[in-house]
């Protein structure tokens, strides 16, 4: 005879909660990858050239070996009706595991508002969740752009017909500190308009305006903005650093174009590089971090696919360039030297294979194969090496998405009692005892229903 189990403590509280307790869902992410460098200027070469580093370049990718890349864990539900929740962390960071937490009102006139850590609604891949990349890792401006979650305030509304073109349109505010309480007066606004059409397509654009995330009071010396130092004939003025504020901005646009056997997208994105690579300080003697105030960026990426059953193969173009327009203080070029030329203009070519277990459902459990090719500017010559260096990688990645959810409405008492064979006193006299032959996840359902052998979770008990 097989063991019985008898929850009275979690019947129990079933059989107290109110009719309409409100659902909460908990779900998953766990991505695992391998990497094997397949130049060893990555693993030896520093990433610090000259006059500034400007390429990011994750540690992942500079040794052989397994790392954990995301365990993300998130809880979300409603409250009531009109208000929703959400905390996601990331116990694999070393550090701020925080992820998202953010609080959702559903206002009339189609519109809501949300509030809390998310992310800055900028580009199209950065935004997405990293469960729906194609590839291992996002693309230059996706991690550099998009990857970035901000604590702030989003206004946003939805027009039109999701079966046949639709619209969402979102208006926000944030700190511009990044996962942190903000320090000065200043923020980013953020624009972006999203849209659709008849589930094939996709397309929109972005926009980001801000300044630096440095304390300006004033009233003391960590809380004073300093100018940091320039070369150059023409180098800017201590008055004319601290007046341009670090501006930094954002302007983005993408399409996609995604059925059931064909993915192509393309996104490029330009503006101000700004406090990304500072020019202003908290305290005094440093030097700028940029080339010049006005310093802008550019960048494209082209993306395709063709999935066949349960596997997609994949390209990917990737192009980012930190000065567009070669703007510099400097009489000569500053990127170039008599054996070197580290101009900041960066291309990743990525060819991919994708497999998944379940081609309805990609992101639940699926296997990517990545060789990332790299443009040589990246490193520093090492040893007896000379001229600029570079370096490219072969990546595996393992990936599970899950997810669970609670009822949302509660047996009955009798129900319960039933299922925990209790007799229950009815009109008709008293009911016999059912034995207990269902799991405990029987007792979620709502009054009445019961739970089959074949069905998940099943535990035979009597």
């Amino acid at each position: 005879m097989k063991k019985a189990f008898a929850l009275t403590g979690l019947a129990a509280l079933m059989v107290v909660a109110p009719a309409s307790a409100q659902s909460a869902k908990v779900s998953g992410l766990v991505q695992v990858w391998y990497n094997q460098v397949l130049d060893g200027n990555l693993r030896t070469n520093s990433t610090s050239v000259s006059p500034n580093k400007y390429y990011n370049l994750r540690s992942e990718f500079q040794e052989n070996g397994f790392s954990i890349r995301r365990t993300e864990l998130k809880v979300s539900g409603k409250i009531i009706d009109e208000i929703d929740y959400e905390v996601m962390v990331d116990p694999s960071k070393s550090s701020d595991i925080l992820q998202d937490a953010a609080i959702k009102y559903e206002l009339p006139f189609g519109l809501s508002a949300k509030v809390g850590q998310f992310k800055n609604l900028q580009t199209y891949e950065g935004y997405k969740s990293s469960s729906e990349l194609l590839t291992v890792e996002r693309s230059q401006m996706g991690r550099v752009f998009g990857d970035d979650r901000q604590r702030g305030g989003v206004l946003s509304m939805k027009l039109g017909d999701e079966k046949d073109l639709a619209a969402a349109i979102h208006l926000g505010v944030f700190n511009g500190s990044g996962r942190a309480n903000d320090t000065n007066a200043q923020k980013d606004v953020v624009a972006r308009v999203d849209f659709s059409y008849e589930k094939l397509h996709k397309f929109g654009f972005y926009t980001l305006q801000g300044s630096t995330d440095l304390a300006d009071k004033g009233n003391s010396a960590t809380t004073t903005l300093f100018a940091g130092t320039w070369t150059g004939p023409s180098a800017p003025t201590t008055a004319e650093v601290v007046d341009n504020k670090d501006k930094t901005t954002n302007y983005g646009v993408y399409y996609v174009f995604e059925n059931d056997a064909w993915h192509a997208s393309a996104e490029a994105i330009t503006g101000l590089l700004g406090r990304r690579n500072p020019s202003l300080f908290n305290s005094a003697s440093a030097a700028a971090k940029r080339e010049h105030l006005d310093q802008k960026f550019f960048g494209f990426v082209v993306t395709g696919a063709y999935t066949l059953g349960q596997h997609t193969f994949l390209a990917r173009y990737d192009f980012m360039n930190y000065n567009q327009g070669d703007k510099w203080y400097t009489a000569t070029n500053p990127y170039k030297t008599a054996t070197a030329d580290y101009t900041p203009k960066y291309t990743e070519v990525t060819l991919g294979y994708l497999y998944a277990w379940k081609p309805e459902k990609v992101k639940a459990a699926n296997f990517k194969l990545n060789y990332i090719m790299r443009s040589d500017n990246f490193l520093k010559p090492y040893g007896t090496q000379t001229g600029e260096q570079g370096g490219n990688n072969l990546v595996a990645a393992f990936q599970v998405a899950f997810y669970s959810s609670r009822p949302s409405r509660w047996p009955s008492k009798k129900h319960v009692l039933l299922r925990l064979g209790f007799g229950v006193k009815g009109r008709g006299g008293s009911t016999g005892a059912a034995p207990l032959r269902y799991a405990p996840r029987d007792f979620c359902r709502a009054g009445g229903m019961t739970m089959k052998r074949e069905d998940p979770g099943w535990l035979e008990t009597r």
